[in-house]
């Protein structure tokens, strides 16, 4: 049990009232009279509920949308990974270029773009298959957005790298010059992705409380 839970279980006013106590006791009367009569009080609880149903419309739609995406990368690196860049050695089967540094680096950067938007994707669909309570708006269903858009986003840059380092294997090594426009047109979809982007992620780091990441 958290020690400052434990703590305000077990003290008590000048009354005898701890915690509990306090929070059983009926509010003012002129407290609870803010909304006069049964229908006014009756359509702001209706408009809770629309607000919870836009909520979760939302964030179906938007992981929707991400999902699509994780699994367009999940099929180009793996297709990638099937092909190599250079081919194989007919003789022994091994990658004709795996002695290269850049292949190295291919390598890993498409293992990581894989991995990365495969943990997205399964991020993304316990979105869509999540039950929807009025708990998991506050918690979980933010915690598993934020997930699956930084994994989305390692794995967008890792695909970059991995496309860059391929093109680099195949006719960059006699022509180093080439190495400069492709990094820079490397930076180019991970900076659009973290423009576009970066503002939701921020917005749903910041919506969601801070104790919540310490305890859960």
């Amino acid at each position: 049990m958290n020690i400052n839970l434990f703590l305000h279980k077990i003290m008590k006013d000048k009354d005898g009232n701890n915690l509990l106590h306090l929070a059983a006791q009926l509010a003012p009367i002129h407290k609870l009279n803010v909304v006069s009569g049964a229908a006014l009080q009756m359509q702001r609880e209706l408009q809770w509920f629309k607000l919870r149903k836009e909520g979760e419309e939302l964030m179906k739609k938007t992981a929707d949308s991400y999902t699509i995406t994780a699994t367009l990368i999940i099929t180009i690196v793996f297709a990638a990974a099937i092909t190599i860049p250079g081919g194989n050695n007919g003789d022994t089967g091994k990658a004709i270029y795996l002695t290269r540094p850049s292949f190295i680096v291919f390598a890993i950067s498409d293992a990581i773009s894989l991995f990365t938007s495969t943990t997205s994707l399964l991020s993304l669909l316990s979105i869509l298959t999540a039950r929807y309570c009025d708990e998991d708006f506050l918690y979980k269903l933010p915690k598993r957005l934020i997930d699956g858009l930084v994994m989305l986003f390692l794995s967008v840059t890792s695909l970059m790298v991995a496309f860059s380092t391929a093109l680099y294997t195949v006719s960059g090594q006699e022509n180093n010059w080439i190495l400069i426009p492709i990094a820079a047109l490397t930076c180019l979809p991970v900076a659009s992705f973290v423009t576009l982007q970066f503002p939701l992620l921020v917005e749903l780091i910041s919506s969601t409380p801070w104790y919540l990441w310490q305890t859960k």
